[in-house]
């Protein structure tokens, strides 16, 4: 093997070059100020005229779903191919970093960093609620299977895998390798416009890359504030649940204010002393609580709950995928392609964050971790909670017996009915909270990335700056989405995922020409 090092790209542009510097800031002109801009006027619209933003909202989601919902579903199709086939060709050999490259992180804090980020809160909110809620049709039957009957359980399962599995996990990571490989590899910003060099060299660093990199902060500040605006929903109703504290807007607004306080104590303490240490502390609570429930649901039931979703996944898969044909509207067009839109708009977040962990891994190692780990993860996650609570709903027990009443309250309903519930209750609380912090100091982290040029390490009021903007448009769309405020985040995720699907075509081109480029170096 070749010990010479790759080369890098010839380019007159440095990190922060264009930046605009000040007590305590260092703003990437444009993105900054526009990105800014765009997202606090969003804010007003929804604060000062809720009704119509609530009318905008139920229009726009309307519009996409019928109109682009092929695209969300063929276009994650193809990344899933592409992503598998670079892992595990030749191109798989190509280190992150160069040959010599070493990781930063160890194996645990690495994936524990990478599952927290990922989608920590997601399937603390759904993996109760979807799989009871399609099952007993409140969330539409996929593939329209006749409801509550041994074949429903099964899809129910693997549907809600399919949504959460190797699809999301494959569009995060496409993303996080090409930024890996055209920062560590060749030399160039932390940003999304660098996976164009390829194609419009020095001109990624005019209007075309600010475009891109001001597209990306939007999606991801969407895509977050959907994700908080379920914590904050979920961690209301568990206090509402256990403490009988009311379950409103209000006290969803003063749950965001909380989280982005703490999230902002960590995003000042950086990488290491913040985010790190709370993803390894998610982790070990979520191994007890995930420990209790298999012991206390039983072993064998996890098994064959496991069994179920990964013959139901297999089988159905190419169903769930295809999107001609479809009778089964409520489930694919509120579900798949809302989900499909959130990953791609989590995908510049969680992308960018990946790639700053993961330097000095193979790009098959990469590929592994960051699809399969997460998947077999998430299989076991919602084998011992989703399975169990389909049990509950089989042997009439508790109230989602009766199908999901509210979606919120499912985890919770689900752990009432097994010992110690008031403990398990707050532990699921607790895990929801730091799930939260996670989701937003790690997010903030990026943003701060993205409009500071691609630098690493932006003075720490800008990662302020961006941990509070994430909690405002989160408390922005649980107002103005007024009693339909689940619908406002969905909507606003599908919105800005829309124009990122075609950044991630010719990212995924750019990536395979330039690994082509550097496999020379490691045969």
């Amino acid at each position: 093997m070749s010990q010479k090092p790759e080369p890098t790209y010839t380019t007159n542009y440095r990190i922060g070059q264009d930046n605009w510097r000040g007590p305590g800031m260092d703003l990437h002109i444009p993105v900054f100020p526009i990105a800014a801009l765009l997202i606090l006027v969003f804010i007003v619209f929804t604060l000062v005229m809720p009704k119509e933003a609530n009318t905008f909202f139920a229009e726009s989601k309307t519009w996409v779903t019928t109109y682009f919902h092929w695209l969300f579903v063929a276009s994650v199709n193809f990344f899933v191919i592409a992503f598998l086939l670079i892992g595990f060709s030749p191109l798989g050999k190509v280190r992150l970093g160069g040959i010599n490259a070493k990781p930063e992180f160890s194996y645990l804090s690495w994936f524990s960093m990478l599952f927290a980020a990922g989608m920590g809160i997601g399937l603390m909110f759904w993996s109760v609620a979807e799989p009871v809620g399609y099952y007993t049709d409140w969330a539409g039957a996929p593939l329209n299977v006749e409801p509550r009957t041994p074949e429903a359980q099964s899809l129910a399962l693997g549907a809600t895998m399919f949504h959460w599995g190797a699809h999301a996990w494959a569009i995060y990571g496409l993303v996080a390798l090409s930024l890996a490989f055209f920062t560590y590899n060749k030399g160039l910003p932390l940003t999304l416009r660098s996976s164009f060099y390829p194609f419009l060299g020095d001109r990624v660093w005019g209007w075309f890359g600010h475009t891109i990199d001001i597209i990306a902060v939007i999606a991801t500040l969407f895509g977050l504030a959907t994700s908080l605006g379920f914590g904050a929903q979920q961690i209301a109703s568990g206090l509402h649940y256990l403490f009988e504290i009311p379950d409103t807007v209000v006290t969803q607004s003063c749950i965001i204010v909380f989280v982005t306080f703490v999230a902002t104590i960590s995003v000042v303490r950086g990488l290491h002393g913040g985010v790190r240490l709370l993803s390894n502390l998610n982790l070990i609570v979520a191994i007890i609580l995930f420990v209790f429930v298999a012991f206390v649901g039983g072993v064998l039931n996890l098994g064959a709950h496991l069994t179920q979703i990964a013959t139901a996944y297999g089988a159905h898969i190419f169903e769930l995928s295809t999107w001609t044909h479809r009778t089964d509207t409520v489930f694919y067009q509120n579900w798949t392609v809302f989900y499909w839109a959130w990953w791609i708009a989590w995908s510049p977040f969680v992308g960018l964050f990946i790639a700053r962990v993961s330097r000095g891994r193979t790009v098959r190692e990469f590929v592994t971790a960051v699809i399969i780990v997460p998947t077999v993860i998430t299989g076991f996650w919602l084998a011992n909670f989703g399975g169990l609570a389909l049990d509950q709903v089989n042997q009439d027990i508790g109230p989602l017996a009766d199908g999901i009443s509210n979606e919120s309250l499912a985890m919770f309903q689900m752990l009432d009915q097994l010992p110690f519930a008031e403990i398990t209750s707050g532990i699921a609380i607790f895990l929801v909270f730091i799930f939260f912090v996670t989701s937003s100091d790690s997010g903030s982290l990026v943003i701060d990335s993205l409009t500071a040029g691609g630098k690493l390490d932006a003075p720490i009021p800008q990662r302020i700056f961006w941990a509070q903007m994430e909690g405002l448009v989160a408390i922005a769309l649980l107002i103005g989405g007024g009693t339909q405020a689940l619908s406002a985040l969905q909507t606003m995720t599908i919105l800005s995922a829309l124009p990122f699907i075609f950044v991630l075509f010719f990212i995924v081109f750019a990536l395979i020409t330039e690994l082509k480029k550097a496999m020379p170096y490691y045969q």
